[in-house]
């Protein structure tokens, strides 16, 4: 039962248990040797039936630098695997981590979630309420390997570097692949400021993905005309997935966020995220894919929003970087006060020159990333921590934030506590 939902942002649609494994290039080397994987061999693209399958995909990946999301034949093969290493047990699932980065900040969610167990109702913030299709409980773990650059892994007959750091996520997660619409999500949505929508790309069953949007389009329906609804994407198992979505949902949609992996997927090639001239000629084929009103891509340098309406979403920009850069460097612990001394950063330079292109050539808005140092640095997460940022800044959101932000400078001169 949901309580006064005036103003309020809804954020969907399923949450995820994450295994957030600590990086260990020395477990994979003998994972590699003791499964004689061999250079040959690695492909990013292989059915991950086993073990040794996982092992293959994840050093295929670091080998080109890219990060993505597969689908594993058992949740028994993410639980073998992640016994390897350090574990941290997490909340993920785009909604629910955008639905951390603003409790932080003061400002409450409703969140659409799919699954539900102890380990949910543990973690999940007091402030976020909870819209659920789930009958019963259940845990199908997502894996999380975030992978830094310059980490070697040996193999049979070779090694592989990482180039770059990236994230991969390997799961699979019956509810989040059936994606059951909550019978009452259509009430959460009445009064809504804002509504994101994600998770659809765990999806497999064409025919069951169209009932779901039909289930969806018809309880947002209820959204107020006025509200924002924002896309995330994200890495499909099934890629031409993506376009039954985007034909069902883009003539709603304010917002279209992706990374720059979803990105290069989108466009079949890389592309040299700090060449002004590859970036720009990126973000205009990826937009003539997707016309969404506004088309925003985020990366590791930098932030772009193309699009008839993307000069309405500068502030939007700003504070999802900020809040992204202020995460990296403190975790989940970051608080509205953090997000100012991020703001006294310096930018990085070869984002600013992409930005400023983009701007010249094509009449973009972007916003350069913070450069952050910092020795213990929090990675994963950060696109839906991004996304978090960005709908602080909706108006209902913002006043919000800036409520709690001023009642909490009053208890610290009054001495006030609770």
């Amino acid at each position: 039962m949901i309580d006064d939902m005036a103003e309020d942002l809804v954020l969907g649609l399923g949450g995820t248990v994450d295994y957030e494994i600590r990086w260990d290039a020395e477990v994979l080397t003998a994972l590699a040797a003791q499964h004689g994987i061999r250079l040959d061999e690695l492909t990013t693209t292989t059915p991950i039936i086993d073990e040794r399958a996982l092992v293959v995909t994840v050093l295929a990946f670091l080998a080109t630098g890219g990060g993505g999301e597969r689908f594993v034949l058992s949740s028994e093969i993410v639980e073998t695997f992640a016994a390897h290493f350090d574990k941290t047990i997490t909340l993920g699932g785009t909604g629910v981590r955008a639905g951390i980065a603003l409790d932080r900040i003061g400002v409450p969610t409703v969140q659409h979630l799919v699954s539900i167990d102890d380990t949910v109702r543990r973690l999940l913030p007091a402030s976020m309420s909870i819209v659920s299709s789930a009958t019963r409980d259940t845990l199908d773990p997502h894996l999380i390997v975030q992978y830094p650059a310059g980490t070697t892994v040996r193999l049979v007959d070779g090694a592989v570097t990482a180039q770059a750091s990236n994230r991969l996520i390997f799961a699979n997660d019956a509810p989040n692949r059936e994606m059951a619409i909550a019978p009452d999500l259509g009430d959460a949505l009445e009064g809504a400021a804002a509504f994101l929508v994600s998770g659809f790309n765990t999806m497999q069953d064409a025919d069951l993905l169209e009932a779901r949007l039909d289930d969806l389009v018809s309880a947002m329906r209820r959204l107020p005309a006025d509200a924002l609804v924002y896309y995330e994407d994200a890495g499909f198992y099934h890629r031409e997935l993506a376009a039954r979505v985007r034909a069902r949902l883009l003539e709603r949609i304010d917002v279209y966020g992706m990374n720059e992996d979803e990105l290069q997927e989108y466009l079949g090639r890389p592309v040299d995220l700090l060449s002004p001239d590859d970036v720009v000629a990126a973000l205009v084929e990826v937009h003539a894919l997707i016309p969404a009103r506004t088309l925003v891509v985020h990366t590791t340098f930098w932030a772009i929003a193309v699009g008839p309406s993307a000069a309405r979403h500068a502030a939007g920009l700003e504070s999802a970087v900020r809040t992204a850069a202020t995460r990296y460097r403190l975790g989940d612990s970051c608080t509205a006060a953090d997000l100012e001394v991020t703001a006294r950063s310096p930018r990085h330079a070869g984002g600013a020159a992409v930005v400023e292109a983009a701007r010249q050539r094509s009449g973009a808005v972007g916003i350069a990333a913070y450069v952050v140092d910092t020795a213990q640095p929090t990675t994963i997460g950060l696109g839906d921590t991004f996304v978090g940022g960005f709908l602080a800044a909706v108006p209902a959101a913002a006043r919000r934030a800036t409520a709690v932000a001023l009642d909490r400078a009053l208890d610290a001169v009054t001495g006030r506590v609770g």
